[in-house]
């Protein structure tokens, strides 16, 4: 590896990989070498040199000392990482969907981690910062600032194109998918649990207040919690409630901290592919990876239709649809639920109701990378 610059290859040509690909060619240590794409032909909208531009997964692997994956598509990350693997390479991900699939049983083959930019890794970096102050983190939450649980398509295409994602893209966020996956990664990976089937999520404008009520069912359950808030007017980051020794109080309330014993902690903001050379930095240089899915993940992220749906019904992405969304569950009370990563190129076998998980007696999923690790990761922690 060059000592001085850090040679990187990127895999997707989304928001995340098209932004990424931009800020890399501006920052003196980094060195764009490659990227990955499905598309064919030249991408109007990828500010650098369009020569980097590949079909060829080989080629982009080569002459490279990192890959970053944010393709937004589990079955093809999936096995665009075991490919990296081969070639020995190290993966950062923006890619929560793929890690809570696939993550346990590809951190086995290869170094991997999730990058900071997203809500999970900005919650990984702040609890570092946090437990190396001495406090015991009680609650790691997200923010979010509004929430629609079905929308329509006329609402998703209209703000599609407003804000410049895909239309899966959207709709992820808009009804929560995006929130339950980045919340079960924080579970598998630091230590969390969760309270419930599509965790609590408190609705309140005030931040501290409806982070302090997520601590106290926190601290009656006895458990370190991954969860949420919905709040239009807090800032859209993280944060972490936690609690300190006693002792300590005097020297905390001096410092605007508050009387205790819940102790607020929050970045207001998460700023996606501007943060992502940080974890890339670390993971090269320190040897360090920032977050992963766990070596014996316990939450899943299923797929629950929106609507019902009839036998023979195709489902050619789940995340993003407006057919299912995803709910952050425990693996042992439906170890049988698909994960909503697993429905791409998927039919339904059976009618399935309006707010029921789907099953995997329910739906045929093609064979895939993705499908295997899943099975062989459940299989493992007898979880089925």
């Amino acid at each position: 590896m060059d000592k001085q610059r850090i040679k990187v290859a990127i895999a997707g040509t989304g928001c995340v990989g098209r932004g990424l690909a931009l800020l890399l060619s501006n920052l003196p240590d980094f060195e764009l070498t490659g990227i990955l794409t499905r598309r064919k032909g030249p991408i109007s909208d990828l500010l650098v040199n369009q020569a980097l531009v590949t079909n060829n997964a080989h080629q982009v692997m080569e002459g490279t000392d990192v890959l970053v994956v944010s393709t937004g598509d589990v079955v093809y990350s999936t096995e665009i990482i075991r490919l990296a693997f081969s070639y020995k390479l190290p993966v950062v991900t923006m890619d929560a969907d793929t890690q809570i699939v696939s993550g346990s049983w590809l951190a086995k083959q290869g170094r991997l981690t999730e990058a900071e930019g997203d809500q999970p890794g900005c919650l990984a970096a702040l609890k570092e910062e946090v437990t190396a102050m001495g406090f015991q983190p009680l609650v790691l939450g997200n923010i979010k600032g509004f929430l629609n649980q079905n929308p329509t398509m006329e609402e998703m295409s209209f703000w599609s194109k407003k804000q410049g994602f895909s239309l899966h893209s959207v709709t992820s966020f808009t009804d929560g998918t995006k929130l339950q996956t980045e919340q079960c990664l924080v579970a598998n990976g630091l230590g969390a649990d969760i309270l419930r089937q599509g965790l609590t999520g408190e609705h309140i404008d005030d931040l501290q207040t409806g982070a302090f009520r997520l601590a106290e069912q926190a601290s009656a359950a006895g458990k370190i919690i991954s969860d949420y808030i919905i709040s239009p007017t807090a800032p859209p980051g993280v944060f972490i409630v936690a609690e300190h020794d006693p002792a300590l109080a005097g020297g905390l309330k001096a410092y605007k901290m508050g009387d205790g014993p819940y102790y607020l902690h929050y970045k207001p903001y998460h700023l996606c592919y501007f943060e992502v050379p940080k974890t890339i930095r670390r993971f090269v240089h320190e040897q360090r990876g920032l977050l992963d899915n766990g070596s014996k993940p316990h939450t899943g992220v299923a797929a629950v239709a929106k609507r019902d749906l009839q036998a023979g019904s195709f489902i050619d992405t789940g995340i993003g649809s407006l057919m299912v969304r995803g709910e952050a569950m425990e693996l042992a009370a439906l170890p049988n639920m698909v994960p909503i990563g697993l429905l791409n190129q998927a039919w339904l076998k059976k009618k399935v109701e309006a707010g029921q998980v789907l099953t995997f007696d329910d739906v045929d999923i093609p064979e895939s990378t993705a499908l295997t690790a899943w099975e062989e990761t459940m299989a493992l922690h007898k979880t089925i």
